[in-house]
Parts: structure tokens; C-alpha cells; sequence
């Protein structure tokens, strides 16, 4: 991981500068920055009531990337990975993995056994799926057209805990 980097809680005055990374990535469409946006809020107004944990990732108090998680709704040890997201500046430092194993490690602590992640089939989302595939996840559905004619969604699991 970059050297430099610090996983923390996400507080209220970080809000905007981690949406201004998710925004800087320059792979996420509006409507996303805006739903990254609002569960930020969410989480930093409600904790972990909101259903939304994140950890940030910071270089000497500068966001370095960002992960949101959640409990599935109505599912025994089935966890979501909301977002995960490093701005381009700090990419391939192993800010991804450091924040996912953040993740994997408090999903497993609270109980649970799947993580799930979800994302595009577009060329942009190319790095994401790959970083799933390296993590151990491995594909588990495409449901062709679903954000857009020729954008699936394409889902990945993780089995942390073996039922």
C-alpha cells in the first residue's frame, strides 16, 4: 500500500473531498457521483444506523480512495461492496486492496460469509473487474442491457466464511 496511507472512519468534513475523488476518477457517470454522494451523507450523519460503513484512505490528509459496504438486506451473512474508488493519483499503490481487505475483515467480523460486488461491462470498468478477478472473486452473473443497451451488469462474489 502507498507507504503514506492511512485507513480511517469517514467524518463529516471529508464528505466533499471524497466525492470530488470519486467525481476526479473520471469513470463514474453524474447520476453515480450523486448516489456515491448521498450513502456518504448517509454514513457520516448516521454511522453505522445508516447501513453504510466506510473507511477512507488518506495521504498526508488528502483522499486517496474510499470504500462503502453494507449488510444485504434480508440475507444471512451476505454483505454488498457498495463502492470501492482511488483517485488517479494515487492508483496502483495498493490503496484498492488495502481498502478491500479493510472491508473483507470487518464483514467477517460482523458474520458474514458473501461479499458481493457489482459493476459494468464497459471498457472503463475494465480495471475494476480485473481487480475483483486478482481479489478472488469470481463472476457469478451478467445481465446483459441492464444500465444501458450494451452495458450488463456484471456480478461478482467473494466467499469469506464457508456456510
Amino acid at each position: 500500500m502507498e507507504p503514506n496511507a492511512v485507513l480511517g472512519p469517514l467524518h463529516s468534513d471529508l464528505v466533499e473531498d471524497v466525492v470530488a475523488m470519486v467525481r476526479d476518477t473520471g469513470v463514474f457517470r453524474p447520476c453515480e457521483v450523486d448516489v456515491a454522494e448521498e450513502l456518504l451523507e448517509a454514513a457520516a450523519l448516521e454511522g453505522d444506523e445508516s447501513g453504510y460503513l466506510v473507511r477512507v484512505a488518506l495521504v498526508q490528509d488528502k483522499v486517496a480512495g474510499y470504500a462503502c459496504w453494507g449488510a444485504t438486506p434480508c440475507t444471512e451473512g451476505t454483505f454488498d461492496l457498495y463502492w470501492i474508488a482511488v483517485s488517479p493519483a494515487y492508483g496502483r499503490r495498493g490503496v484498492a486492496g488495502a481498502l478491500l481487505n479493510e472491508v473483507e475483515q470487518d464483514v467477517v467480523s460482523r458474520g458474514g460469509r458473501l461479499l458481493i460486488a457489482e459493476t459494468s461491462s464497459t471498457e472503463p470498468y475494465e480495471a475494476a473487474r480485473s481487480f475483483y478477478v486478482r481479489r478472488g472473486f469470481r463472476e457469478e452473473a451478467r445481465i446483459p442491457d441492464f444500465y444501458k443497451p450494451g452495458d450488463a451488469k456484471v456480478v461478482f462474489v467473494k466467499t469469506l466464511l464457508q456456510s
